[in-house]
This record gives C-alpha cells, structure tokens and sequence, in this order.
C-alpha cells in the first residue's frame, strides 16, 4: 500500500545507503527465539518479585514488561516521564499476556515464521517512518536493548496472521461474485467521503468500567501529539491487525468504520490526533492524512528514476570540498546528456547504487510541494537539474505520467479490503475464545503493576 505519509521527498534525497538487515543477522541475534524456549512456572531462577503472571504456565517477567517499556521509548525517541512509564507498564504487561495467548496459539499450530519475514518486517517499520535501513536495530544496540524484543513482538503478530488465515479456511478466499458485489455497493455510495487514516485500537477488558484503558490511551495520546511517530506507536501497542502495517487502514468509507469514529473524523482536521473512542470491544485512536469523495479523485500517476552522486563528506554549503565541486560539474553534464530512464538507471549503477534507482510509482498531486514544483512541468525523459543534499546530488526523470481516477478501487484493492474485513472480525473472535479458555494466574508483583 503506498505510504502517502511518508515524505517522498526526505526518503528520496536523504535515504540511507546502508544495507537492510538480513535473515541471518536476525537468527544470530534471536537464536532461542527462532524456536521459543519459554520460561515455565517452575523455572528456579526467577523469584517472586521478577513473575508478574504465569499464563497457561508459561511466565511473564517484570524483564519482559521492562524490555518492551524501553523498546516504545527508544523507538520513538521522545523523553517519557517516570510517572507516565509507571502507568504504561500497566497496560504493557496486559499486552503482554494477549501476546503469550496468541504466541501459544502459534505453537501448538507449529506455525515457523522465518527469518527472511522478520527481516522485512523490520524493513518495514523504518521504511515507514521515514528511517535509514538498519536505523532501529542499531539505535537499540546503542541503547543496549536487544533486538529479540522487537523480534519477539513481530514473530507473534507475524505468526497470528497465519493462524487467522488458517482459521479463515475457505473464507480465506475472496470469490469473483463478491468482488462485483462490493463493486456494485461501491458505484451506489459514489461521491460519499473517504478517509485515508491509520488507527490504534486498545481493547478494553471490561465495558463497563474502561477508565484504566482510557488513561492509558490519553498517555499514547500525549506522546502522539508530542512528536511520536504514529506507525511506530501503533505497531507497539495497537491490538488489531494493522498494528502490521503501522496502523495504516488505507482509505475507508464511512459505512466501514464505527459510527462513533465517523462522528469524530467528520470534525477533526487532518494530521490531528484523536482523543480516545469508545467503540464495541475497545478504544480507538485515529489520524486522518487525506479525504476525498468516492469516486472522485483525478490524479497523475508518474514513473520516476534517479541517479545518485554520494559525497564522501558532508556538504558544508559555504566550503564546498573539491570533490563535491567536481561531482556537481558531473552531474551537471549528465542533466543534459541523459535523455532516456534506461540512461539514468545506467548511471545510478554506475555511480556505486548508493540511493534506490528506481523510487517507484508516485502520485504528483501528493508530492510535497517542493518536489511537485521541480516535476509538475518536466517532460518525460528529461533529467531534472542537480538536486544538491547534504549527502550527495540527485538527478530525477519522469519516465511516464498517466490521468486516473484514483478513488476507483481495482479488483485487487476490493478483494485486500473484503479479507482484511474478515481478518479482523475472526481475530476478535478467537482472541476471546483464547481468553476465555486460558489459566492465566496474576501473581502479587502483577497486580501491583496493574493497580498502579
């Protein structure tokens, strides 16, 4: 799905060289978690004070609440107040055991997600919030945590989509018949609003009584409008399946969401943060990044390319290094000797690759508007003037630019928003089923933790 708040503009010109973070390097780094070894109740090395629940006989450690509280506060690089950690190992430490509950599940499937997919998944995460490859795994090294927390927390969010499709069975196929279905509803509500927003959802154990789950989501909310990165909070916390996908839904009609979300995007301006929504079965915190009517969205699609010239050093803009004032001569020459994306892909390669030469399909309406003002009235197959960064120079070309109507969702995109419908109401469904039928034993320690 493409990324629409991610700033094409920063992770063209400032995206990071470095390799991404391969399968092996993740089976090194989790080596026992690859085939989970898990601390049972009667493990004589951990004491009272360190057992917070036992699960279906399986512990949860005060380490375990402790390694995921830092891994929120290192990943999304805000400074978080003593109190606000105390009340946010809370609700950690009931995440925790939603976890161990999904993570057995997983298990007794024999269920195996390999390395190459936790790799990519934590691609993902950094891609999406605009990181250097290998930018979070060595920002936890530095602040010595180990990267198997993390790993841990894919692998189980990972392995739980397997089992849901398992689950699913034949309903984990969407038929012809109900893609034109969904079609025929669709062309019916054209011209209603859509939303394209990302979401949080936080369940709430008892309806009747949701203040704990509350405070907590008001202190999610307070990091959220202090700087934290939304995909990253929600891929920490978030409880429902986009917690994969950095809490991304993708654009969604309003006869899709919760009438009390409705209520609120209807009234929010864009980019803010909501405060919590009581919904059946939890809480909701929503972002909006866009809105558009059914239907109706004229844009340009565009194929771009680049070439890359790196730096050696920094740029200094007022001592310019004689290296770098050689490399934009060259890249001036090449401006006007380029004349197809095969060239300029050509040069990239040649120039050591150090930058992606292919950035892929963009929507020019919804580039910044620095990048829309370089590229709006740039013929195809023509190479943009150098585009200096502290890194390197950029050269960009248009390969190819097509009118669409891009609120016109295909047949792929109906079929993806039909499963991730059923996805999610199965996950519901077996979460409570699961819970229902564990032996989780809160142990005194615990419920100080919960009680805080």
């Amino acid at each position: 799905m493409t990324k629409y708040f991610i700033s094409f503009l920063i992770s063209l010109l400032f995206a990071s060289a470095s390799l991404p973070l391969k399968a092996e390097e993740v089976a090194a780094e989790a080596q026992e978690t690859i085939t989970p070894k898990s601390i049972t109740a009667d493990d004589p090395n951990q004491t009272d004070a360190q057992i917070l629940a036992v699960v279906n006989g399986q512990l949860l450690t005060r380490a375990d609440v402790e390694d995921r509280a830092r891994l929120f506060v290192v990943s999304t690089g805000l400074p978080i107040a003593p109190h606000v950690m105390k009340r946010m190992r809370s609700q950690i430490l009931e995440q925790l055991i939603q976890e161990k509950l999904k993570t057995q599940e997983v298990l007794r499937r024999h269920i195996d997600i390999p390395p190459e997919q936790i790799a990519a998944s934590i691609a993902n995460i950094e891609e999406r919030n605009d990181m250097p490859r290998n930018a979070l795994r060595d920002k936890l090294a530095k602040d010595d945590i180990s990267l198997t927390t993390l790993i841990d927390q894919i692998r189980s969010q990972s392995g739980w989509m397997v089992v849901l499709r398992q689950t699913l069975g034949a309903r984990g196929r969407v038929l012809p018949e109900q893609i034109k279905q969904r079609q025929s509803a669709l062309e019916q509500e054209e011209g209603r609003p859509q939303y394209l927003m990302n979401e949080i959802f936080i369940p709430v154990q008892d309806s009747e009584h949701p203040q704990k789950e509350i405070a907590f989501a008001n202190m999610i909310i307070s990091q959220l409008r202090g700087g934290a990165p939304f995909p990253i909070v929600a891929a920490q916390f978030s409880q429902d399946q986009s917690a994969l996908n950095g809490g991304s839904l993708g654009w969604m009609q309003e006869d899709h969401l919760d009438p009390a979300v409705v209520a609120v995007l209807q009234k929010m301006p864009d980019e803010a943060i909501s405060n919590p929504i009581l919904v059946p079965g939890g809480l909701i915190i929503t972002t909006v990044h866009s809105r558009r009517k059914l239907g109706k969205e004229m844009g340009t699609l565009i194929t771009l390319r680049q070439a890359f010239f790196p730096f050696s050093t920094p740029l200094n803009p007022n001592d310019p290094t004689e290296e770098q004032k050689a490399l934009l001569q060259q890249a001036n020459e090449a401006s006007s000797n380029l004349h197809s994306c095969k060239e300029i892909e050509a040069l990239n390669d040649k120039l050591g690759a150090k930058k992606v030469g292919n950035p892929g399909t963009q929507v020019m309406e919804r580039l910044p508007p620095q990048m829309h003002s370089i590229l709006e009235k740039l013929p195809n197959n023509t190479a943009t003037k150098p585009l200096v960064a502290g890194d390197g120079i950029s050269l960009l070309m248009i390969c190819s630019r097509q009118t669409r109507n891009l609120a016109q969702l295909t047949p792929g995109q109906i079929a993806d928003q039909l499963m991730n419908e059923r996805i999610e109401q199965t996950a519901r469904q077996l979460q409570r089923t699961l819970q229902r039928k564990a032996v989780i034993e809160i142990r005194p320690a615990g419920r100080a933790e919960l009680n805080a």
